[in-house]
């Protein structure tokens, strides 16, 4: 990936979002700077930085892709809060070596795959509810 002043000020940018943001998001903040960059711009930056393995990538409720810079060179899986957004990383690891079998067992290479996991986060979640669901919340 060729390094750009663009994809510079996209990555620098969105590695000072402590959550996931959506390409729009992250624009705003980028116009709110002295780095402006191009809506367009913006969208062809995180495409190719998400290539390179230098973001991850979830969906929304709506299905927008969000995106965060990656901290370490490994893919991750995080649980997304469905009500503010909030994000935490999850030992995924049986999701991994699940793939890695599969990819075995099918003769299939270069195996991709994509897990959503979505939750109400003990902040926004009600008073008196329980983790497991019981007491209140949307499902």
């Amino acid at each position: 990936m060729r390094r750009t002043r663009q994809r510079a000020a996209v990555l620098e940018t969105l590695g000072q979002c402590g959550e996931f943001v959506s390409a729009q998001e992250l624009h705003a903040l980028l116009a709110g700077s002295d780095r402006a960059v191009g809506l367009t711009t913006v969208y062809r930056a995180l495409r190719e930085l998400d290539r390179a393995g230098l973001v991850d990538v979830v969906r929304d409720e709506t299905g927008e892709r969000l995106y965060l810079r990656r901290p370490t060179d490994e893919h991750r899986h995080y649980l997304i809060c469905r009500r503010c957004g909030r994000s935490r990383p999850v030992d995924a690891g049986a999701v991994e070596a699940w793939a890695e079998h599969l990819a075995e067992t099918t003769g299939f290479a270069e195996l991709e795959h994509t897990l959503e996991l979505s939750g109400v986060c003990g902040e926004c979640r009600p008073a008196g509810a329980t983790p497991n669901g019981a007491g209140g919340g949307d499902r």
